[in-house]
């Protein structure tokens, strides 16, 4: 490795990738524009670092801002190299990791600067969805630059110093960064739906570095496995007591145990995130209805139903699982749709995503109702209506428009409380029960919840070689 990389930006490529792996190219560009003294500035790698290396043997290219240099600006040149790593990286099917801290546009180089950003922005596009894109923020991303996160698929940020804007908090009308730091990375991770994690720059080089061994090369990748070292049948004894938070009981399905969530502090009500089953790399979404911290304490809690934001995130997460050929698992636990002034702004649109992302995805789809499932919310949420391959139910699992009492209320309105108890209890046998469900086709096998890791590992396994055709058409407008 050169000696540019002694610098922050370059301590943080080698703290990424594999001890010695990093390859530097274009270290030698600057920027061409000669206007406001810029020739008496002009520095060795024109304010990025760009190369490539492996992380856990992984294939990865890598550009760092320097903001010991140019204050990390973005001009012509700077983006050149950017572009330039983008086109290598698409040639060889291998993710893309942007590490920001910029001042933003070059005012030095105004319009060719703009160009610049255009050029990124238009090679983020071509890169979407054929291989992976990861950016870590540890300084100030703000302006045109905060669109470049917005294009990738991954965005974490240094919780002190990392800094996410369009526009800066004060000059938001009737706002001032000390009421509300809007480009603070807490505000970002649980307002906008951008940001998949935060933490010191360790953490969050560590997140990446565990992303990338879960993620394929590319979209035609299919040999991105682990040799799994844990029992394929084993007993998930405890799993029943996790339908609350069920981050814990996808950690239970996993194999050793193992959880990748992203996006945990926005849409709390839906979990989302990556786990290996048979070593293989898999999508879970799940229902969530409370959260604990690392201490055991209960963290956060909800009625369990799913607001907009929870459904948006799930559609986004569906969507790139689709893409890379990612197998989906759900596991349902709702019971139907948060009810807010908040929420029901985007509800409608928000769950049509989700349902569009759900019917769209040709991968292997699997859902798991560890509880209530009730109303449009259930169909949603991977329901064999809208293309799930296989649907598994727990015992205990109720499916079916609403609450029993409250049916009964609705049909029974009027009657003494003997009857509405009676004809709820029928309600509950005749049309929630998991075996009418089961009986008309809805759900294909009622299990255990012990056995829910064998039951959907085989189902993985048996879906495999699935293959699927939509109609002809450029794309869905969802």
């Amino acid at each position: 490795m050169s000696n540019t990389t002694q610098s922050l930006a370059g301590t943080r490529i080698t703290s990424l990738l594999d001890a010695n792996s990093f390859v530097e190219i274009g270290q030698s560009v600057t920027a061409r524009n000669t206007d406001f003294n810029m020739t008496e500035k002009k520095a060795p790698s024109d304010g990025v670092i760009t190369g490539y290396g492996v992380i856990d043997g992984n294939l990865v290219y890598v550009y760092s801002q320097d903001v010991s240099v140019l204050n990390g600006t973005v001009g012509e040149m700077h983006a050149k190299k950017i572009t330039r790593l983008y086109d290598m990286a698409m040639k060889t099917g291998a993710p893309v990791i942007g590490l920001i801290d910029c001042a933003g546009l070059r005012l030095q180089e105004a319009t060719d600067a703009l160009e610049a950003f255009g050029e990124i922005y238009m090679k983020q596009t071509l890169a979407s969805g054929l291989i992976p894109q990861i950016t870590g923020i540890f300084g100030t991303c703000g302006g045109g630059m905060a669109l470049v996160p917005a294009l990738t698929d991954f965005t974490f940020v240094e919780e002190k110093k990392g800094k996410l804007f369009v526009n800066t908090p004060n000059a938001l009308a009737g706002n001032n960064i000390s009421k509300c730091d809007t480009s603070a990375a807490k505000f970002q991770s649980e307002e906008t739906g951008l940001v998949d994690g935060i933490g010191t720059e360790d953490e969050i080089l560590g997140k990446i570095r565990e992303l990338v061994t879960y993620l394929p090369s590319n979209c035609e990748d299919t040999d991105s496995y682990m040799e799994c070292t844990d029992d394929l049948n084993r007993v998930c004894e405890d799993i029943e007591n996790c339908t609350g938070d069920t981050a814990i009981a996808l950690s239970r399905i996993a194999d050793n145990g193992q959880f990748f969530e992203v996006k945990a502090d926005y849409g709390k009500n839906v979990a989302v995130g990556f786990i290996r089953l048979n070593g293989a790399t898999v999508g879970a979404v799940a229902n969530r209805s409370e959260s604990y911290d690392a201490e055991g304490n209960k963290a956060w809690e909800s009625d369990g139903r799913l607001s907009a934001r929870g459904a948006r995130k799930a559609a986004e997460f569906v969507k790139f699982c689709d893409a890379f050929e990612i197998p989906v698992l759900t596991l349902t636990n709702v019971e139907g749709f948060e009810a807010t002034v908040c929420s029901e702004k985007m509800m409608a649109k928000s769950v049509g995503q989700l349902v569009h992302a759900f019917a769209n995805a040709t991968v292997p789809k699997v859902n798991v109702i560890i509880g209530n499932a009730f109303g449009t919310a259930y169909t949603a949420m991977n329901s064999k209506a809208i293309g799930a391959d296989m649907v598994y139910a727990w015992e205990n699992a109720q499916i079916g428009m609403m609450d029993a009492d409250l049916a009964a209320k609705i049909m029974y309105a009027g009657d003494d409380a003997a009857t509405l108890n009676e004809k709820a209890a029928e309600y509950r046998e005749l049309q929630n029960s998991v075996s009418s469900a089961a009986a008309r086709g809805y759900v294909d096998t009622i299990i255990s919840p012990a056995d829910t890791r064998k039951y959907v590992i085989g189902a993985f396994e048996m879906l495999f070689t699935k293959r699927e055709e939509r109609p002809s058409k450029k794309h869905g407008t969802v």
